[in-house]
């Protein structure tokens, strides 16, 4: 099931990348709604979509880096290697870069070198394992003007209620809910205006 949704959003992000410009204007010109609400919406749509997948990667490349650092602290061979392979795992949720590092602790446990494995074991929960939940709301909520707390809340529970996509998901629900109050707002106030 999970290679078969990867490979159906890769076809769909193929022919969004490519046709994504014409698509785009066709979508806003479609929406039952104010030109500039339209607009609006959509603008907010694109910034909170590249900036989760910008963020994304961010966290992933810092979660492999601190795991790099942590291994090579612990004198295990090939760290830079064991890095990368946690940035990549660091990129799906359900497995997260905890997939290389308990291994690696059971490991080391297991061959006798005690310290070694608490400290991988201590910086994957507390150094790599927070880093998600620190950066990702950072990076994101930066971008997109999205309250970090609510990109944290809506990340994890758009990944709870929908798996890997809920990781763009639940912040674009968010921003797209925000942008459209925001709107609804200004035109409101707007229509106050013009009646008094």
């Amino acid at each position: 099931a999970f290679l078969l949704t990867f490979g159906v959003g890769l076809y769909v992000t193929y022919f969004l990348l490519r046709d994504g410009r014409t698509i785009g204007p066709a979508v806003v010109s479609a929406l039952p709604l104010d030109q500039t609400v339209s607009t609006l919406l959509a603008e907010r749509f694109v910034a909170v979509t590249r900036a989760t997948i910008k963020g994304s990667g961010l966290v992933a490349a810092a979660q492999g880096a601190l795991g790099a650092i942590t291994f090579a602290i612990v004198g295990l061979p090939a760290a830079l290697l064991w890095g990368v392979l946690m940035a990549i795992a660091a990129l799906l949720p359900a497995i997260g870069p905890a997939i290389v590092w308990i291994p690696v602790a059971l490991y080391l446990l297991a061959i006798g070198d005690i310290w070694q494995a608490v400290v991988v074991v201590i910086s994957g929960v507390i150094v790599i394992g927070l880093a998600d939940n620190i950066l990702r709301p950072l990076l994101v909520g930066r971008e997109t003007g999205v309250p970090d707390w609510l990109v944290l809340v809506t990340t994890l529970g758009g990944i709870e209620a929908l798996g890997l996509s809920g990781i763009v998901v639940g912040p674009l629900a968010a921003a797209l809910f925000l942008a459209a109050w925001q709107a609804l707002t200004a035109a409101k106030r707007q229509r106050l205006v013009v009646a008094d």
